[in-house]
């Protein structure tokens, strides 16, 4: 299976961007394929973004992955 994960594009140099997946965790990452600017949210797989998507889904992906995280730490819950 291969998972691609939505991040916000916080910085552009050349071919690489600083993208920011929540939770202050930032990456850097190959935007060649896409046309991304600061302030787009891209989806991320194995280092690259492939593919630009909408803040809302996005930011519903985003909070979707934080309650699985949660329940993965607290299978009690």
């Amino acid at each position: 299976m291969c998972l691609a994960i939505p991040a916000l594009v916080t910085r552009l140099e050349g071919g690489k961007a600083q993208v920011d997946f929540g939770e202050g965790v930032l990456r850097d990452v190959n935007v060649s394929l896409v046309d991304a600017k600061v302030g787009d949210y891209v989806l991320v797989h194995a280092g690259y973004a492939i593919q630009t998507v909408d803040k809302e889904d996005a930011l519903e992906t985003l909070a979707l992955w934080k309650e699985i995280l949660a329940a993965e730490k607290d299978p009690g819950s």
